[in-house]
Protein backbone atom coordinates (compact mmCIF):
# COMPACT_ATOMS: atom_id res chain seq x y z
CA UNK A 1 0.00 0.00 0.00
CA UNK A 2 1.07 4.06 -0.31
CA UNK A 3 0.31 7.38 0.57
CA UNK A 4 -2.09 8.48 -2.26
CA UNK A 5 0.69 11.06 -4.02
CA UNK A 6 -1.83 13.55 -5.12
CA UNK A 7 -3.01 14.33 -1.31
CA UNK A 8 -0.55 17.26 0.42
CA UNK A 9 -0.48 18.37 3.92
CA UNK A 10 -0.87 21.59 4.67
CA UNK A 11 -0.17 23.56 7.60
CA UNK A 12 -2.96 25.85 8.35
CA UNK A 13 -2.69 27.97 11.64
CA UNK A 14 -1.28 25.17 13.45
CA UNK A 15 -3.02 21.98 12.15
CA UNK A 16 -1.32 19.60 9.79
CA UNK A 17 -4.51 18.78 7.68
CA UNK A 18 -4.50 16.97 4.11
CA UNK A 19 -6.93 18.51 1.05
CA UNK A 20 -8.42 16.35 -1.88
CA UNK A 21 -6.44 18.14 -4.75
CA UNK A 22 -6.96 16.83 -8.01
CA UNK A 23 -5.25 18.25 -11.30
CA UNK A 24 -4.87 21.83 -9.98
CA UNK A 25 -8.88 22.04 -8.37
CA UNK A 26 -8.91 21.50 -4.05
CA UNK A 27 -11.93 19.89 -2.94
CA UNK A 28 -12.37 22.02 0.36
CA UNK A 29 -15.50 19.38 1.24
CA UNK A 30 -12.65 16.65 2.27
CA UNK A 31 -10.35 18.11 4.52
CA UNK A 32 -8.60 15.39 7.12
CA UNK A 33 -6.53 17.17 9.57
CA UNK A 34 -3.63 14.49 10.90
CA UNK A 35 -2.49 14.74 14.97
CA UNK A 36 0.94 14.41 15.68
CA UNK A 37 1.49 10.46 15.26
CA UNK A 38 -0.34 10.36 12.12
CA UNK A 39 1.90 12.48 10.87
CA UNK A 40 4.78 11.07 11.86
CA UNK A 41 3.34 8.04 10.00
CA UNK A 42 2.47 10.48 6.95
CA UNK A 43 6.04 11.86 6.80
CA UNK A 44 8.02 8.57 7.44
CA UNK A 45 5.55 6.47 5.03
CA UNK A 46 4.42 9.16 1.90
CA UNK A 47 7.22 8.47 -0.80
CA UNK A 48 6.93 4.41 -0.40
CA UNK A 49 5.35 1.38 -0.79
CA UNK A 50 5.25 -0.09 2.93
CA UNK A 51 3.62 -2.74 5.07
CA UNK A 52 0.95 -2.91 8.42
CA UNK A 53 4.63 -4.11 9.65
CA UNK A 54 7.24 -1.12 8.37
CA UNK A 55 3.60 1.33 10.32
CA UNK A 56 4.56 -1.10 13.67
CA UNK A 57 8.33 -0.68 13.00
CA UNK A 58 8.08 3.73 12.72
CA UNK A 59 5.68 3.36 16.19
CA UNK A 60 7.87 1.17 18.13
CA UNK A 61 11.08 3.25 16.84
CA UNK A 62 9.42 6.48 18.10
CA UNK A 63 7.44 5.73 20.91
CA UNK A 64 7.28 3.78 24.07
CA UNK A 65 5.10 1.57 23.11
CA UNK A 66 5.01 -2.45 23.19
CA UNK A 67 4.60 -4.07 19.55
CA UNK A 68 0.78 -5.63 20.33
CA UNK A 69 -0.59 -1.85 21.04
CA UNK A 70 2.23 -0.42 17.91
CA UNK A 71 0.14 -3.24 15.74
CA UNK A 72 -3.07 -2.24 16.97
CA UNK A 73 -2.58 1.27 16.43
CA UNK A 74 -0.94 0.88 12.91
CA UNK A 75 -4.03 -1.28 11.59
CA UNK A 76 -6.45 1.47 12.74
CA UNK A 77 -4.24 4.03 11.17
CA UNK A 78 -4.28 1.85 8.00
CA UNK A 79 -8.33 1.85 8.40
CA UNK A 80 -9.12 5.10 9.01
CA UNK A 81 -6.73 6.47 6.25
CA UNK A 82 -8.38 4.03 3.50
CA UNK A 83 -11.75 5.66 4.75
CA UNK A 84 -10.40 9.17 4.16
CA UNK A 85 -9.30 7.64 0.49
CA UNK A 86 -5.37 8.55 1.69
CA UNK A 87 -3.88 5.15 1.23
CA UNK A 88 -3.97 3.62 -2.47
CA UNK A 89 -3.33 -0.17 -2.54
Amino acid sequence: MKIDPKRKVHNVSGENIVISQVEGTVDMTKVVALNESAMLLYNELKSKDFTTDDIVQVLLDNYDTDEATARRDAEEWVVSMREQGLIID
